[in-house]
């Protein structure tokens, strides 16, 4: 797997574009700035655009590729992000860290993804917000993006168990078109969550 990622990131092109993610984007225009977590962040556009708005954020991938390419975006923006080469499992987060954690497009085998997804939990600050938005179940067989395993897909049941000790703010299961870069590109089934922790 992390061949196939350096691969993908080795490629001059960004494979999911420099813009941030639209859903991501809404959501963090709406938030006063703070310290921010965007575990597997890939080629950065997420942390970049967040640290434009002045959120301090750390960003991590297992993917050395991935890390130039978010680190020469962060230069070209004159914005400085955090960015940690690790893997999702060997993280080492802090309890109560966290205003804001951002999870999008983080695919995981179900057992690896409940215990990093409550991982997550620990790591926010009360009143701390998740935001996520991945492939929904629905999405097995379109060609616009995501793994084509139906156990590395999400839904609703599976987000409101793995996030039960959060307040669910929103969760919406929809198609929407995808237009980020070459390996999301078309109309596709995606979930997305906004929760809160408790104070």
């Amino acid at each position: 797997m992390k061949e196939f990622w350096e691969t993908r990131y080795s490629n001059p092109t960004y494979a999911y574009g420099t813009k941030p993610n639209a859903f991501f984007k809404e959501c963090i225009d709406k938030l006063q700035p703070g310290r921010l977590l965007l575990p597997a962040e890939g080629e950065g556009r997420n942390a970049v655009y967040a640290a434009l708005r002045g959120w301090t954020v750390d960003a991590f991938d297992f993917s050395e590729a991935a890390k130039e390419k978010a680190m020469a975006l962060a230069g070209g923006a004159c914005t400085t992000i955090q960015y940690d080469i690790v893997t999702l499992q060997d993280f080492d987060g802090q309890p109560d860290t966290y205003d804001l954690i951002g999870l999008i497009y983080v695919h995981q085998p179900p057992v690896l993804r409940q215990q990093f997804h409550r991982k997550l939990v620990s790591w926010l600050k009360p009143s701390g917000y998740l935001v996520l938005e991945a492939f929904h179940k629905e999405q097995l067989g379109n060609s616009s993006g995501g793994p084509q395993q139906a156990d590395m897909l999400l839904n609703r049941t599976e987000l409101l168990d793995d996030f039960k000790e959060l307040d669910i703010l929103q969760i919406d299961e929809r198609y929407t078109d995808l237009n980020e870069g070459p390996f999301h590109n078309g109309s596709a089934c995606v979930i997305r969550l906004i929760a809160r922790k408790q104070v």
